[in-house]
């Protein structure tokens, strides 16, 4: 299914925005750390989370995300079986936090199982526990499914119900994590926030009234749905949130944080609702809306091996979404997982030269990273980066923002503030940053005039030193018109 920028910068959030909303409400789970109102990286919680670690949540749609970014049809007997696996390995390895239900599924089934096995098993359990195991453990996972199917929604549908009852026997859990992609794939394609007349006929027939659930989050606020531990309490305690915080009418994408902030403000199992809330949040407002802040802290269970744990959390989060859209394909620089983007065919000369206005800043191209100025520990690229083609130890953060159109880059003011602040907050961490893009033609000039006006410098006055300072620079007129916005 061919994508426009737009709609890959929405599937590119699901899994991004979802991985942040449960390492941000880890250290929040059931009280175990006081809420202010606005949520950081604290970590802790129940499982005794490092900040920026994701939980089980996490780990679990990472096990789908490594099969679906093969490309494989998720409702194969194959592609079950290496999801099973999946689940199988990240247990075996001794997670810190594991839900009720799916712990004693992944107990009992082992670590040599297949999915039929799994699937057995989880129906044992079921009636073991009285026909109770409708739990938000399916739900919180979910979003890769939704992905993978994206051209197809009664195979989304299908592929949900299955995967779910992998670990979850009631339908009511397959239902849930079936409507929630569908909620996804809804608001990727359209860029806008689904109404449940758009979702529920693809649902299909269902034990429970669907149409109710939504209605009563529509209607009742976000505080009401403290019993979030169970599908249906998850999903309304996340929708709530979603359609009760407002959106703002200055830089809307930051709805994206600010209904995060009101799910984790309902307490309880915080990580999953705003997991659950950042999987939808993510595929309306896209990658670019989720703060570098945020992604710079991101790891845990499930990175592949080519990316750093740390500063490779939020890149593997997008490199395994992009690989679904792809139908598991690289291009033809082995991107989205190759080590080093090659960029000599821009036919630019290296440019690293320090910032006119800003200490402790350097800007430039992507031909400098080569050759970087030793003292260099940080590097915030606005363009494709490799796995491996960053100092030794330096810090990473990729800022989407395409030289193409404003219409390629559906968050433009919001990237350009958001990049400038993260150049800045690294460099009073005492770090040396590296700003580029590949040419430094248009997007370095941009960005490293919003870092001087924001460390103090007249705009007009940061845009005349700049570009007399790259040689090649020559910004375009779109993200001129952005950075005289912000």
């Amino acid at each position: 299914m061919r994508l426009t920028s737009a709609q890959t910068d929405r599937a590119c959030g699901v899994l991004l925005a979802s991985a942040v909303g449960d390492a941000l409400g880890a250290g929040y789970e059931v009280e175990s750390t006081p809420y202010d109102g606005w949520p950081i990286m604290v970590g802790g919680g129940l499982g005794g989370f490092a900040p920026g670690e994701w939980t089980d949540d996490t780990a679990q749609a990472m096990a789908i995300a490594h099969v679906a970014a093969t490309g494989v049809d998720l409702r194969t007997p194959a592609a079950l079986d290496a999801v099973a696996a999946g689940f199988a390995r990240w247990y075996a390895e001794g997670p810190c936090d594991v839900g009720m239900q799916t712990g004693q599924v992944l107990r009992l089934a082992g670590p040599d199982t297949t999915a039929e096995t799994m699937t057995a098993v989880a129906t044992q359990v079921h009636h073991r526990n009285d026909g109770r195991s409708a739990g938000n453990g399916s739900l919180m996972r979910t979003g890769p499914v939704a992905l993978a199917h994206l051209g197809d929604p009664a195979a989304l549908v299908e592929a949900a119900h299955n995967i779910s009852a992998l670990t979850h026997h009631d339908p009511m859990a397959g239902e849930g994590a079936a409507l929630w992609c569908l909620m996804i794939r809804h608001a990727v394609l359209r860029g806008v926030l689904p109404t449940p007349g758009d979702v529920l006929p693809l649902l299909g027939q269902t034990t429970y009234d669907w149409a109710v659930v939504l209605a009563e989050a529509e209607n009742g606020p976000p505080s009401r749905f403290v019993e979030n531990g169970w599908v249906v309490g998850a999903l309304q305690a996340a929708w709530s949130s979603i359609v009760h915080t407002p959106i703002p009418e200055v830089t809307p994408c930051r709805h994206l944080q600010e209904s995060l902030a009101t799910a984790i403000g309902i307490g309880h199992d915080t990580d999953t609702v705003a997991a659950i809330a950042g999987a939808l949040l993510g595929a309306r407002w896209g990658a670019s809306a989720v703060p570098q802040e945020w992604q710079g802290q991101l790891h845990g269970w499930g990175i592949p091996t080519d990316f750093d744990q740390h500063s490779g959390g939020a890149a593997a989060l997008t490199a395994l979404a992009s690989l679904m859209l792809r139908g598991g394909q690289r291009d033809a620089q082995g991107w989205p997982t190759a080590p080093r983007i090659d960029y000599t065919a821009w036919g630019v000369a290296s440019t690293c030269v320090p910032h006119p206005l800003v200490e402790g800043v350097w800007i430039g191209n992507a031909l400098a990273l080569d050759d970087l100025p030793p003292e260099v520990d940080a590097v915030v690229s606005l363009c494709r980066l490799g796995t491996t083609q960053t100092p030794p130890g330096a810090v990473a953060h990729v800022a989407r923002l395409i030289d193409s159109t404003a219409e390629d880059n559906p968050n433009l003011d919001f990237v350009i503030d958001d990049a400038a602040r993260t150049v800045l907050r690294l460099r009073d961490q005492g770090r040396t940053v590296f700003l580029y893009c590949v040419a430094g033609q248009s997007r370095t000039p941009t960005v490293a005039a919003r870092v001087a006006v924001l460390d103090g410098s007249p705009l007009e006055q940061a845009l005349r030193e700049i570009t007399d300072s790259l040689p090649e620079a020559n910004p375009q007129s779109w993200l001129l018109d952005a950075l005289r916005r912000s």
